[in-house]
């Protein structure tokens, strides 16, 4: 029996990127031996999510996240929790498109994106986190800066794209206020002040791949880095410092792999918002599960550096040159 692709999209994403490029889509996964349909995104609550887990109970071969970061989460959402779990392919069409970036999928080109499905060595397993009854396949992360997010309009990001999130951030960063927390990981525990806090699956935080550049793919932990720090030049210099790859020995933060965690506000008036993959996913107290290899996703494989990736099958050797990490270019000086 011929195997079955479902192609998700969103219609409005990406200046309608998806929409216009469908036909010259479609022909590349039936290309790659798939009988391919689509299905268009609507505003119904959860359109993505719904259309995704009803593939995959039908038994779908491949479903394929077509949209920006919110798609793909949704999506995630979908498949994650069945037991029978269908590849998963990404065509970016968002305004950030981190997991794509972590992937080294082409975010500018709808078609070369697609045409991975062609690739010879083009799939792997990826971890997946759980937070309560939601799934990420990229960042959980609370605490003030996080909440930018949700407060940039949609047609800002469009328009502006990280220049958004910037502005947003810089006008954040003198009303940071730290939460007294106890955050439970692996065994260990960690309890005062806290700002901010991240596990990350993926090396692209934001766009920027220096603030968890060990993070793997693969490898059942999370990366958790907990922001102690809450003043203004304090925040300043560490945001300085990750964006150097030079923060992960300094004293204002904690940073950790962990398979599990467990995060708890001590003040029952501090309201603690989770943000998965970049949207609102509840709030602490909140108990976070690295789910190892629970996902077959497509990728350029090719690309991504080898500590990213612990399991790979021999077969998959790749040049370390051919990946070329994220220029840096604050100054070298250290701040102190």
């Amino acid at each position: 029996m011929r195997k079955r692709a479902r192609i998700i999209y969103n219609p409005t994403s990406g200046r309608e990127t998806m929409r216009q490029h469908l036909v010259d889509i479609l022909p590349i996964y039936e290309q790659a031996g798939y009988e391919t349909s689509a299905f268009a995104t609507t505003a119904a609550p959860n359109s993505a999510k719904n259309e995704a887990r009803r593939a995959a109970e039908e038994g779908f071969d491949l479903i394929v996240a077509a949209g920006g970061d919110g798609t793909l989460n949704e999506v995630v959402n979908g498949i994650a929790p069945l037991k029978h779990r269908p590849t998963m392919a990404i065509i970016p069409a968002g305004t950030t498109n981190d997991y794509a970036r972590a992937l080294r999928i082409p975010r500018d080109d709808p078609i070369a994106a697609a045409r991975l499905i062609l690739h010879k060595n083009k799939d792997f397993k990826i971890d997946i986190g759980q937070a309560g009854d939601n799934y990420f396949m990229n960042i959980a992360a609370g605490g003030t800066l996080t909440e930018l997010t949700y407060d940039v309009p949609s047609d800002m990001k469009l328009l502006f794209g990280y220049l958004a999130y910037l502005e947003k951030g810089a006008e954040l960063l003198p009303k940071i206020k730290p939460v007294e927390v106890n955050v439970k990981y692996d065994g260990q525990e960690y309890e005062g002040k806290m700002s901010t806090i991240f596990l990350a699956l993926t090396n692209s935080v934001g766009g920027f791949e220096q603030i968890v550049p060990d993070a793997a793919f693969d490898d059942g932990n999370f990366t958790m880095i907990i922001v102690k720090e809450s003043s203004l030049t304090g925040m300043l210099q560490l945001m300085a410092k990750a964006l150097r790859g030079t923060h992960r020995d300094d004293p204002r933060i904690i940073y950790t792999k962990a398979k599990d965690v467990e995060i708890t506000p001590l003040n029952k008036d501090d309201r603690l918002m989770i943000n998965l993959d970049g949207e609102y996913g509840g709030d602490a107290p909140m108990k976070f599960h690295d789910l190892r290899q629970h996902l077959n996703v497509i990728a350029n494989v090719d690309e991504i550096p080898d500590d990213a990736l612990t399991d790979l099958s021999p077969d998959m050797k790749r040049a370390e040159d051919d990946f070329v990490r994220g220029v840096n270019e604050l100054p070298k000086t250290e701040n102190k």
